[in-house]
């Protein structure tokens, strides 16, 4: 069965009780975004990128775009902005882990950087 693109995904409302993304979706979806990797902060599974800039500036300004994006979809990730540099990560709180939004999110946050 072909994954469906994740750029082409829409995030959807989770709650306390959604499922977690199985370890076979994980791999399938990572295979779409071959630059995230997924790390463990405080037993919770988040996915992480860290994009280069030439500057600051061009760092904040893709930093409101991230923000626009996860206003537009209500699901918010954490945002490190540093000299020439911008690390996102994100996951679903309400879940403790990752789940399907999160890859699409992480898809969509590609888009705005290219």
């Amino acid at each position: 069965m072909t994954t469906p693109p994740l750029i082409e995904g829409h995030c959807q409302a989770c709650n306390a009780d959604s499922p977690l993304a199985s370890d076979a979706e994980k791999k399938q979806w990572l295979a779409q975004i071959p630059d995230w990797e997924i790390i463990e902060i405080d037993g919770v599974e988040q996915l992480q990128r860290q994009y280069a800039f030439k500057n600051f500036v061009e760092a904040m300004a893709f930093a409101q775009k991230i923000t626009d994006l996860a206003e537009s979809h209500n699901h918010h990730p954490a945002i490190l902005i540093e000299w020439g540099k911008c690390q996102l990560r994100w996951w679903t709180h309400k879940i403790h882990g990752l789940h399907e939004n999160d890859f699409i999110l992480a898809a969509n946050s590609d888009v705005a950087f290219a």
